[in-house]
């Protein structure tokens, strides 16, 4: 890395010069005011630009600095590295500063008179400064975890942000390559540009990955039946609760609704079920062996959704799992059961995908993610519906019934992942 010094009466002359002299290629270190303005005497701004030796063009006249000034070139080179942010913020200032003439020809233009020429040297100066500022945001990102040495020979420096998102989100490494691989074969060239261009684009590609089932209504005599299976301390009741207010109360019209409760091992889940029932006014029925379980759908007939709460189960209990295998195997009704695995989106994607593997033997049809509110990354999600290819059907993201209920849609998940939860988008 070379050290290169620039001077002017403006921090803006003095960039001018270094854009004049180096072209795009340099890196803003420091800008300071080495002389202040005085009767008589312009102000004099120094400008410090760091560039690799080899990017420096063949037309620039190479000068030492004074031997007072120079530092070994260990300590430089630290500089650079650990000076980034204070770059930023000496970015920032000069896009603060005004040009010292500007109150001389402002009322100018209230007469409608503009220079051309300092329109157009202003635009240029704005644009050097926005080169500037991304090239420090690239060069931040690339940095962000000292344990990658190799990133920016894998990843072009402009993707550097997406990347350290995406990958601190808990998305699945290989997934993320993959993604990423997929992203630079399709980008066009143009977009390269600057990290804000490919952060949208990298954006359209995840959303168009992300698998989801819109919720579809139930048509004119017919019935949905949904079943919700899945681990222990999930939030399976919670969520039945939730769609069965959704339906009853909240849809333009307002449906019939009836639950099964499969559960019997919790007398609590049993007990709390019921008493939303008995406050939405809805049919409920008690299955406690699989013969049963065509008899309360057949009891609950007349109603337009059926749902049905499950026993929840460790991912390895395959014994409480084939008990609800069984009861899916015993239903002689003309009914199609919907099965929904409902899973915390607070854990890591490998054990969401331990989850599906053991569960998938109910035939799952889509995936519902809750605890939304309490984790901080939601790669997990994406990577299984990536994985698994099974769409997502809902999003819980709290305790509050019925509101804490979301219909899925990818761009809520990609918000989610990139930019963090915000109930406020809700």
């Amino acid at each position: 890395m070379k050290i290169l010094t620039f001077t002017g009466s403006t921090p803006s002359e003095a960039l001018k010069k270094a854009k004049m002299e180096i072209g795009d290629e340099g890196m803003l270190i420091e800008t300071k005011e080495i002389q202040k303005k005085a009767l008589g005497r312009e102000a004099l701004y120094e400008i410090v630009i760091g560039i690799d030796e080899e990017m420096i063009p063949a037309t620039y006249k190479k000068m030492k600095k004074p031997l007072s000034k120079q530092q070994p070139l260990k300590e430089e080179s630290q500089e650079i590295l650990f000076d980034i942010s204070n770059a930023a913020k000496q970015i920032s200032k000069i896009s603060a500063v005004t040009d010292p003439l500007e109150d001389l020809y402002q009322p100018l233009s209230k007469q409608n008179i503009t220079s051309s020429v300092e329109t157009k040297e202003l635009k240029e100066i704005k644009s050097e400064i926005n080169k500037l500022t991304d090239k420090v945001k690239i060069i931040q990102n690339m940095f962000w975890d000292e344990k990658s040495p190799d990133l920016s020979s894998q990843i072009p420096p402009e993707f550097s942000e997406i990347y350290r998102l995406a990958s601190q989100s808990g998305m699945d490494k290989e997934h993320l390559d993959s993604l990423m691989q997929v992203t630079l074969e399709h980008m066009p060239l143009k977009m390269r540009e600057n990290s804000s261009t490919v952060k949208r684009y990298f954006q359209t590609i995840l959303r168009k990955m992300v698998p989801i089932r819109r919720e579809a209504l139930p048509r004119v005599g017919t019935k949905k039946v949904i079943m919700l299976v899945g681990p222990t301390g999930v939030g399976k009741t919670t969520s039945i609760a939730k769609l069965a207010a959704r339906y009853s109360f909240l849809m333009e019209k307002k449906y019939k609704v009836g639950l099964v409760v499969l559960d019997t091992y919790r007398i609590g889940a049993v007990e709390q079920l019921m008493q939303y029932a008995r406050m939405m006014k809805l049919g409920i029925e008690t299955v406690v062996d699989p013969p049963e379980f065509s008899n309360a759908l057949e009891s609950l007939k007349y109603c337009d959704y059926i749902l049905i709460d499950t026993m929840g189960s460790s991912p390895y209990d395959k014994v409480k799992i084939e008990k609800i295998y069984e009861c899916l195997n015993a239903n002689n009704t003309e009914y199609n059961v919907d099965v929904v695995l409902v899973m915390p989106s607070s854990i890591k994607y490998e054990d969401l995908k331990v989850t599906y593997d053991n569960f998938s033997t109910l035939g799952v049809d889509t995936l519902m993610f809750t605890k939304l509110d309490e984790t901080m990354g939601f790669g997990n999600i994406f990577s299984l519906a990536y994985e698994t290819k099974k769409p997502i059907s809902y999003f819980s993201v709290g305790q509050e019934v019925p509101e804490d209920l979301v219909c899925a849609n990818s761009d809520f998940l990609i918000e989610c992942l990139l930019h963090g939860f915000n109930r406020s988008k809700v």
